[in-house]
């Protein structure tokens, strides 16, 4: 093993675990109390599917139905005299986000006969519905979509590479982490400039 592997080794955990305890402490500086406890483990769980899919290129379904149901018990804790009814606007979310993605991702296997966007970006995506106003949604996954883009042109230029089409990104790498910067910005706007209730 060469030292710059080593050191690559070794600086991972430390930035896993510096990025961990900032999102926590910004999640519970921006909303004191019980939802900055669920932002704070909505950190933790976008912070590890970016991990693994940076590493694996694969999103862990535990992790994705971990966050999906920390979103429905979120909507049930803030309106528990509303019952199912309040589990219904996540689920409904979440679905307005996914099924567009899902025919999208099997029109273009269809026509290019390869994956253009993989079942786990659509399941994470169901994530970012179900967590925020599709307003938001609309802006993280355009966020995230544009950092991908400039990653990918960055590190190509970086290599000295020809940028390639046909290249594969683990777009759940950039995904996950606005999903948490998407949650960030809203209950900011509500908690601290009054924005629409929460």
């Amino acid at each position: 093993m060469t030292d710059d592997a080593a050191n690559d080794g070794t600086r991972a955990p430390l930035v896993l675990s510096l990025a961990l305890l900032v999102s926590i402490l910004a999640s519970l500086v921006t909303a004191p109390g019980a939802e900055g406890l669920y932002g704070a483990f909505l950190a933790a769980l976008m912070l590890a599917i970016t991990a693994n899919d940076a590493r694996h290129y694969l999103i862990p379904n535990e992790l994705t139905a971990a966050a999906f149901a920390l979103a429905l018990l979120r909507a049930a804790a803030f309106v528990p005299d509303a019952g199912t009814e309040a589990l219904l606007w996540p689920v409904v979310r979440a679905a307005a986000v996914a099924v567009p993605l899902l025919l999208l991702m099997l029109a273009y296997r269809r026509w290019r006969g390869r994956d253009g966007l993989g079942l786990g970006d659509v399941k994470l995506a169901a994530v970012c519905g179900a967590w925020l106003d599709l307003a938001t949604v609309a802006a993280v996954i355009e966020l995230a979509a544009l950092i991908a883009i400039g990653a990918y042109v960055a590190h190509a230029a970086w290599q000295r590479k020809a940028l390639r089409a046909t290249a594969f990104l683990p777009f759940g790498l950039f995904l996950a982490p606005t999903i948490w910067i998407g949650w960030l910005g809203e209950t900011w706007y509500v908690n601290w400039l009054g924005g629409w209730p929460g």
